[in-house]
């Protein structure tokens, strides 16, 4: 596993026990996920993933982190790496917990100040902040609207944009097991003229819970399939020369521990 990719787990697993020195942790979930997919736009075609998830909710708010370990299958981007990777670190803080009190109106149950900080092989680094919603809506397990202001640091300069995030997760009784249907959408409605363009990124994963149908622990190890469309990749504007319009369907196995 790369260097980068060891520092960034490093850094927020430390993060998270300073933080419960401070205060207390209440639940936490971590999982590996191995994908496979075609037909990527941009990058090479075939790619496999590794990725570790950690997820954890505390007494002031909650964590999510992820790291990708993408490898190209002996192909070679446009920067002539065979591999690359890629993480992020999202925080929240729920002003009900903050507060003590009860910030439910309508479907919304809290309100929280949401931050994500992306970074990736070579020069990408992004910032967001911005207001976050958890809602009860009917059928859901869980449903989260996080709105940000994108702040990118970029070779050329710095540039802006506003980005709009839905995540769900949806549990169907099948039989002896469960489906799991969870994900998000991350759509950038605008840019700041840089040549950037709105892209859009839907990426649900559909999963059946092998572990409970074995008749091991619930929720533990899941097979099933990512579904991958992106509009206008990293913001690459679609053109009859150059097709950055992606839509992929990746085998996955996630274990949870």
């Amino acid at each position: 596993m790369h260097k980068p990719i060891i520092g960034i787990a490093a850094t927020t697993l430390a993060l998270a026990s300073s933080l419960a020195a401070a205060s207390p942790l209440q639940w936490q979930d971590n999982s590996l996920t191995y994908l496979y997919g075609n037909d990527f736009e941009v990058d090479p075609k075939t790619q496999q993933a590794v990725t570790f998830e950690h997820v954890s909710g505390w007494s002031f708010g909650d964590l999510f982190l992820f790291v990708d370990s993408i490898h190209y299958n002996g192909a070679k981007d446009a920067n002539g790496n065979n591999s690359t990777w890629y993480g992020e670190v999202a925080p929240r803080l729920s002003f009900g917990k903050l507060s003590g009190q009860q910030l439910t109106f309508g479907p919304i149950t809290d309100v929280l100040l949401a931050g994500t900080y992306e970074r990736g092989r070579g020069d990408i680094k992004n910032y967001l902040l911005g207001p976050g919603f958890d809602l009860n809506l009917p059928g859901f397990d869980y449903f989260q609207l996080n709105t940000y202001y994108r702040h990118s640091d970029t070779p050329d300069g710095v540039r802006g944009a506003w980005q709009v995030t839905p995540v769900w997760a949806v549990t169907l009784p099948v039989g002896k097991s469960d489906i799991l249907i969870d994900g998000y959408i991350d759509w950038i409605v605008d840019n700041d003229g840089d040549g950037k363009h709105a892209n859009l990124h839907f990426n649900p994963q559909v999963k059946y819970d092998l572990g409970k149908a074995l008749g091991w622990k619930a929720k533990q190890l899941y097979t099933g399939i990512e579904y991958s469309y992106w509009k206008d990749k990293y913001g690459i504007k679609n053109t009859a020369a150059f097709d950055t319009n992606q839509n992929v369907t990746n085998l996955l196995v996630k274990v949870h521990f």
